[in-house]
Protein backbone atom coordinates (compact mmCIF):
# COMPACT_ATOMS: atom_id res chain seq x y z
CA UNK A 1 0.00 0.00 0.00
CA UNK A 2 1.15 3.53 -0.72
CA UNK A 3 -0.27 7.01 -1.17
CA UNK A 4 -1.70 6.24 -4.63
CA UNK A 5 -4.22 3.82 -3.10
CA UNK A 6 -6.24 6.67 -1.57
CA UNK A 7 -9.01 8.92 -2.79
CA UNK A 8 -9.83 12.23 -1.17
CA UNK A 9 -12.57 14.83 -1.41
CA UNK A 10 -11.64 18.00 -3.29
CA UNK A 11 -12.57 21.46 -2.06
CA UNK A 12 -15.44 21.48 -4.59
CA UNK A 13 -16.77 18.13 -3.28
CA UNK A 14 -15.54 15.95 -6.16
CA UNK A 15 -13.52 12.79 -5.54
CA UNK A 16 -9.81 12.83 -6.40
CA UNK A 17 -7.63 9.75 -6.69
CA UNK A 18 -4.12 10.36 -5.43
CA UNK A 19 -3.07 8.18 -8.36
CA UNK A 20 -3.36 11.40 -10.38
CA UNK A 21 -0.25 12.63 -8.50
CA UNK A 22 1.90 9.61 -9.43
CA UNK A 23 5.48 10.62 -10.15
CA UNK A 24 5.23 13.91 -8.22
CA UNK A 25 6.88 14.91 -4.95
CA UNK A 26 4.05 15.76 -2.53
CA UNK A 27 3.68 17.77 0.63
CA UNK A 28 0.50 16.67 2.38
CA UNK A 29 -0.38 19.14 5.12
CA UNK A 30 -3.25 19.67 7.56
CA UNK A 31 -3.95 23.38 7.87
CA UNK A 32 -6.02 25.97 9.68
CA UNK A 33 -6.76 29.60 8.86
CA UNK A 34 -6.81 30.99 12.41
CA UNK A 35 -3.66 29.38 13.81
CA UNK A 36 -0.35 30.83 14.90
CA UNK A 37 1.19 28.70 12.14
CA UNK A 38 -1.16 30.04 9.44
CA UNK A 39 1.60 32.31 8.07
CA UNK A 40 3.28 29.09 6.86
CA UNK A 41 0.94 29.34 3.88
CA UNK A 42 3.33 32.02 2.58
CA UNK A 43 6.52 29.91 2.40
CA UNK A 44 4.50 26.90 1.22
CA UNK A 45 3.15 28.97 -1.68
CA UNK A 46 6.68 30.25 -2.44
CA UNK A 47 8.00 26.68 -2.50
CA UNK A 48 5.12 25.62 -4.74
CA UNK A 49 5.70 28.49 -7.18
CA UNK A 50 9.42 27.71 -7.31
CA UNK A 51 9.12 23.94 -7.83
CA UNK A 52 5.69 23.13 -9.24
CA UNK A 53 7.15 22.89 -12.75
CA UNK A 54 9.76 20.46 -11.35
CA UNK A 55 7.05 18.08 -10.10
CA UNK A 56 6.06 19.40 -6.66
CA UNK A 57 2.45 19.33 -5.51
CA UNK A 58 1.19 20.58 -2.16
CA UNK A 59 -2.05 19.02 -0.98
CA UNK A 60 -3.79 21.21 1.61
CA UNK A 61 -6.30 19.58 3.96
CA UNK A 62 -8.01 22.06 6.31
CA UNK A 63 -8.74 20.60 9.73
CA UNK A 64 -10.70 22.09 12.62
CA UNK A 65 -9.60 19.54 15.25
CA UNK A 66 -6.94 21.68 16.92
CA UNK A 67 -8.32 24.64 18.79
CA UNK A 68 -11.22 25.07 16.33
CA UNK A 69 -8.88 27.11 14.18
CA UNK A 70 -10.43 26.27 10.78
CA UNK A 71 -14.05 27.22 11.49
CA UNK A 72 -15.17 28.32 8.02
CA UNK A 73 -16.66 26.40 5.12
CA UNK A 74 -14.41 24.94 2.43
CA UNK A 75 -15.23 27.96 0.28
CA UNK A 76 -14.48 30.42 3.13
CA UNK A 77 -11.11 28.75 3.73
CA UNK A 78 -10.24 28.80 0.03
CA UNK A 79 -11.19 32.48 -0.29
CA UNK A 80 -9.04 33.35 2.74
CA UNK A 81 -6.02 31.41 1.49
CA UNK A 82 -6.11 32.72 -2.06
CA UNK A 83 -6.81 36.29 -0.95
CA UNK A 84 -4.32 36.56 1.89
CA UNK A 85 -1.52 34.25 0.73
CA UNK A 86 -2.10 33.87 -3.02
CA UNK A 87 -2.37 30.09 -2.60
CA UNK A 88 -2.50 28.27 -5.93
CA UNK A 89 -1.85 24.70 -4.76
CA UNK A 90 -4.75 22.24 -4.46
CA UNK A 91 -6.99 22.61 -1.42
CA UNK A 92 -9.24 19.80 -0.33
CA UNK A 93 -12.37 19.50 1.75
CA UNK A 94 -12.06 19.98 5.51
CA UNK A 95 -11.31 16.70 7.28
CA UNK A 96 -10.41 15.15 10.61
CA UNK A 97 -6.88 13.80 10.91
CA UNK A 98 -7.07 11.96 14.26
CA UNK A 99 -9.67 9.83 16.00
CA UNK A 100 -12.48 7.58 14.85
CA UNK A 101 -13.50 9.96 12.05
CA UNK A 102 -9.98 10.48 10.74
CA UNK A 103 -9.68 10.49 6.98
CA UNK A 104 -8.16 7.16 5.77
CA UNK A 105 -5.26 9.02 4.12
CA UNK A 106 -4.28 10.58 7.44
CA UNK A 107 -4.76 7.29 9.30
CA UNK A 108 -2.24 5.82 6.87
CA UNK A 109 0.18 8.74 7.29
CA UNK A 110 0.04 8.71 11.10
CA UNK A 111 0.25 4.92 11.38
CA UNK A 112 3.35 4.86 9.18
CA UNK A 113 5.33 7.73 10.74
CA UNK A 114 6.50 8.69 14.18
CA UNK A 115 6.20 12.04 15.88
CA UNK A 116 9.29 13.99 14.79
CA UNK A 117 9.58 16.21 17.89
CA UNK A 118 8.96 19.92 18.30
CA UNK A 119 12.64 20.88 18.42
CA UNK A 120 13.85 23.73 20.60
CA UNK A 121 12.81 27.28 21.23
CA UNK A 122 9.79 29.11 22.63
CA UNK A 123 7.21 27.64 20.20
CA UNK A 124 8.52 24.14 20.88
CA UNK A 125 7.92 24.65 24.61
CA UNK A 126 4.40 25.92 23.97
CA UNK A 127 3.62 22.99 21.68
CA UNK A 128 5.03 20.45 24.15
CA UNK A 129 2.67 21.80 26.81
CA UNK A 130 -0.34 21.70 24.49
CA UNK A 131 0.48 18.21 23.23
CA UNK A 132 1.10 16.79 26.71
CA UNK A 133 -2.21 18.19 27.95
CA UNK A 134 -4.07 16.51 25.06
CA UNK A 135 -2.11 13.22 25.15
CA UNK A 136 0.31 12.30 27.95
CA UNK A 137 1.95 9.76 25.59
CA UNK A 138 2.19 12.19 22.65
CA UNK A 139 5.91 11.57 22.07
CA UNK A 140 5.34 7.85 21.47
CA UNK A 141 2.65 7.81 18.79
CA UNK A 142 2.23 9.08 15.26
CA UNK A 143 -0.94 11.06 15.86
CA UNK A 144 -0.93 14.60 14.53
CA UNK A 145 -0.31 17.05 17.35
CA UNK A 146 -1.37 20.33 15.69
CA UNK A 147 -2.06 22.22 12.48
CA UNK A 148 0.59 22.37 9.74
CA UNK A 149 2.08 18.92 10.20
CA UNK A 150 3.72 18.13 6.86
CA UNK A 151 4.25 14.73 5.24
CA UNK A 152 6.69 14.58 2.32
CA UNK A 153 5.97 11.89 -0.26
CA UNK A 154 8.56 10.78 -2.83
CA UNK A 155 7.91 10.22 -6.53
CA UNK A 156 7.11 6.54 -5.89
CA UNK A 157 4.33 7.34 -3.41
CA UNK A 158 6.31 6.51 -0.27
CA UNK A 159 6.45 8.62 2.88
CA UNK A 160 9.93 10.20 2.83
CA UNK A 161 9.68 12.52 5.84
CA UNK A 162 7.44 14.07 8.44
CA UNK A 163 7.79 17.61 9.74
CA UNK A 164 5.97 18.94 12.78
CA UNK A 165 4.56 22.49 12.62
CA UNK A 166 7.55 23.89 14.52
CA UNK A 167 10.06 22.55 11.97
CA UNK A 168 12.00 25.13 10.03
CA UNK A 169 10.59 25.69 6.55
CA UNK A 170 14.20 25.62 5.31
CA UNK A 171 14.38 21.97 6.39
CA UNK A 172 11.12 21.18 4.61
CA UNK A 173 12.40 22.92 1.47
CA UNK A 174 15.72 21.06 1.63
CA UNK A 175 13.98 17.67 1.82
CA UNK A 176 11.67 18.54 -1.08
CA UNK A 177 14.57 19.76 -3.21
CA UNK A 178 16.51 16.59 -2.41
CA UNK A 179 13.61 14.47 -3.71
CA UNK A 180 13.02 16.59 -6.80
Amino acid sequence: MNIYDFTVKAQDGSTVSLESYRGKVLIIVNTATECGFTPQYGPLQELYAKHHADGLEILDFPCNQFGNQAPGSDEDIHTFCTGRFGVTFPQFSKIEVNGENADPLFKYLTENTKFAGFGKGPMALVMKGIAKKADKDYENNGLIKWNFTKFIIDREGNIAARFEPTAKMEDVCAKVEELL
